[in-house]
């Protein structure tokens, strides 16, 4: 057998910016990568996970202790790239096991140029950001010299006021279905495949628009519905968004999730904070203020709404069992809503895709 787990194999280093130092091997292509460092307890899902555009300019560390074990397909990808900036996992499947894989999970990302780590304790990495908080890091197989990454990792900015939806959002409107009962905008803030695949599953006829697309211009397709994407960094950041909604507003019914979410709590009048370390995983538990069940979701992300600052006019339909943050709201004045999970759940539970039966509805009344 060519490939075993006892090769000898490169050494790769992962730095943080606290100077917390992992060791490990090449996984991947070599070179550097830099980003923020964050945590996905997922067990499934690492295709999703790696083409997901919310995941730009950061570098996962998948909780699971083993990862490749199903390879790589052409169909689950979220994007028509990798977008993490590094990837980082304890143990590889070297031979994946499924009748869909038409590649190992490290020639993968050797193909895209994506620099990771493996053979590292994943669980103290988790642990030191839960206790320290999601950081800045460097992944490095070409030196060991942490001087000279010290100084390359110096100079990358903090995810804090960052603004990435113009890196990965289209640069032109483009339409995703033609055929449907209803037209709906959708604003890409980094959209993922799955969540236009359902929506066009609800018979929908969907236009997709760049990010900084003017309310007018979004308008003068004449759509039943907008619906605001995921996508990555600080929300408030996005101003630009920030105004085209507030202009859509009570014009269109509007349904938004994850940085959607945020952009529309922040056009109604509240506040985003950055979290500690995040929500990333596919088990995580929600409770629907109306109903009063508990729903299992996919999430993916670093910030959240404060709860405190929504005006009169917002109610809060949903709870983030995890921390008691916000994971929906919706608007009394206007028909919009939005939550801060990911509903398409892909990678996920599928417990929450009625919320797209919801904004069928407004667009029916």
């Amino acid at each position: 057998m060519s490939k075993t787990k006892n090769r000898k194999e490169k050494k790769a280093v992962l730095l943080l910016d606290d100077g917390r130092i992992f060791k490990g091997t090449i996984f991947g292509a070599i070179g550097d990568a830099i980003g923020e460092v964050c945590f996905n307890t997922g067990m499934t899902g690492y295709q999703e996970i790696l083409t997901d555009p919310s995941y730009a300019k950061q570098m996962v560390t998948m909780t699971a202790p083993h990862i490749g074990n199903y390879g790589i397909n052409s169909e689950d990808v979220e994007s028509d790239k990798i977008q993490v900036s590094g990837f980082i996992i304890k143990e590889e499947s070297f031979i994946p096991s499924n009748w869909r894989s038409q590649m190992s999970l490290a020639d993968y990302l050797k193909k895209q140029n994506v620099v990771g780590i493996k053979d590292i304790d994943t669980r103290a990495l988790t642990k030191h950001i839960r206790d320290n908080g999601a950081m800045n890091g460097i992944i490095s197989s070409e030196t060991d010299n942490m001087d000279k990454l010290e100084s390359k990792l110096s100079d990358a900015p903090s995810m804090e006021g960052l603004d990435l939806t113009k890196i990965v959002s289209t640069k032109k409107i483009y339409q995703w279905s033609k055929e449907g009962k209803y037209k709906i905008a959708v604003i890409d803030f980094g959209i993922k495949k799955n969540i236009l695949r359902l929506l066009e599953s609800f018979g929908c006829s969907i236009t997709v628009f760049p990010a900084e697309t003017s309310a007018h211009k979004i308008l003068s397709c004449s759509p039943d519905g907008v619906f605001l994407s995921n996508g990555p960094g600080d929300p408030a950041a996005v101003r630009y968004g920030i105004e085209t909604i507030k202009k859509l507003l009570g014009v269109k019914p509007i349904f938004g999730i994850c940085l959607g979410h945020q952009l529309l709590a922040l056009a109604l009048g509240a506040k985003t904070f950055k979290l500690k370390f995040g929500h990333r995983g596919i088990n995580h538990p929600v409770k629907n203020m109306n109903s009063k069940k508990i729903e299992i979701t996919s999430q993916n992300h670093g910030f959240a709404v404060e709860l405190d600052s929504l005006p009169k006019n917002i109610l809060s339909t949903h709870i983030n069992l995890n921390d008691n943050t916000s994971a929906g709201i919706e608007c009394t004045d206007y028909p919009a809503f939005s939550v801060q999970y990911h509903p398409e759940s892909s990678p996920g539970p599928h417990d929450s895709r009625y919320l797209f039966d919801k904004f069928i509805g407004m667009l029916n009344a």
